[in-house]
């Protein structure tokens, strides 16, 4: 059977939460039981130091990552697991593609913007080029589909740009790859404004929290009266019933608009089911969790076995770029 294949990743800049799970790690569970595909999934860890980090922790967050993805259910039969930086390819070939890119192409991007204003004291020719070996790590392994959020659209864009222009200039037959939209929820973060980040604290529930962290985060939620005559549209509000929705259904949703606009929603009551709901969600997720993070030797295993199949793959996409450069 001709695969296709799928590339995806997620930063080692804390434990993935629901969002995570529910945004993206089940669309990447789809498709590792879809026959039809060959999956990639990496820890980008080189990613993750374009922001600020913790040195000393570092590799432990990363291993947290490692055992989250496989708690969640991503097979090592079925996916290649890896860390990023395992496969040292992604750097030169990075290197190689910049060479196609112009600065003022990287600069413009509105996720370069952002990150500029988030972190105004650490604005690095990494973070500027973090589109750019986003590019090698898809590119490594001529992947034909990506499953990334709408966010990420522009930096695929750029992924598709380097592909075009790496097989007109070179002669190369890289795939130009596409989004791949899977089944998911853009999860609504609890301090009532976007979506969960692991990098905004109070705004998201960990794979791993247990039900008292669970209830605590979500009681910490912002509120209202609990009654109007206009359910919210937006704010902490909206977002607890959105979470609603995804977890507990459409039905539970209707019920408490229905108070909301009656006698009343009593958000302890609400808090406290929804809390619930989404602890019986996690327990599978934290048992095989617990399951590998008794076994660090199986894990370290799967990690190593990951990166060699891996870079095999990506040394043979790079021997064929440096010799349709002139650099072999």
């Amino acid at each position: 059977m001709n695969q296709k294949r799928v590339l995806s990743g997620i930063r080692a800049s804390g434990r993935l939460h629901l969002g995570n799970y529910l945004g993206a790690v089940k669309g990447m569970l789809a498709l590792q039981d879809d026959p039809n595909y060959e999956t990639f999934y990496m820890v980008a860890d080189l990613h993750s130091i374009t922001t600020p980090y913790e040195v000393r922790s570092f590799q432990k967050a990363v291993r947290e990552v490692v055992l989250d993805y496989l708690g969640a259910g991503i097979d090592p039969q079925k996916s290649t697991l890896f860390v990023q930086s395992h496969v040292p390819e992604h750097l030169e070939l990075a290197y190689l593609l910049s060479s196609t890119v112009s600065i003022a192409r990287m600069s413009h991007l509105p996720t370069y913007k952002e990150k500029v204003k988030q972190y105004p004291e650490n604005v690095n020719v990494a973070l500027l080029n973090y589109p750019i070996l986003m590019a090698a790590d898809i590119l490594a392994y001529k992947a034909d589909a990506v499953p990334v959020g709408d966010d990420q659209l522009p930096h695929l864009e750029v992924t598709r740009e380097i592909a075009r222009k790496m097989n007109e200039k070179y002669g190369l037959q890289f795939p130009e790859p596409v989004q791949f939209k899977t089944e998911g929820h853009l999860i609504p973060s609890l301090t009532g404004e976007g979506k969960m980040s692991k990098t905004i604290e109070g705004s998201y529930i960990n794979l791993t929290d247990n039900l008292a962290t669970v209830q605590a985060r979500l009681a910490a939620a912002p509120t209202d009266s609990g009654k109007g005559d206009k359910v919210p549209e937006e704010g902490g509000v909206a977002n607890l019933l959105k979470l609603v929705e995804i977890i507990e259904g459409r039905a539970k949703r209707q019920t408490y608009e229905e108070q909301y606009k009656g006698g009343g929603i009593k958000y302890s009551e609400l808090k406290a089911s929804l809390a619930s709901a989404i602890y019986e969600s996690l327990k599978p997720i934290q048992e095989k969790r617990k399951y590998y993070e008794e076994r660090p030797d199986e894990v370290e295993k799967i990690v190593i076995e990951g990166a060699k199949k891996a870079r095999a793959i990506a040394k043979a996409t790079l021997t064929q770029v440096k010799k349709a450069m002139g650099l072999i």
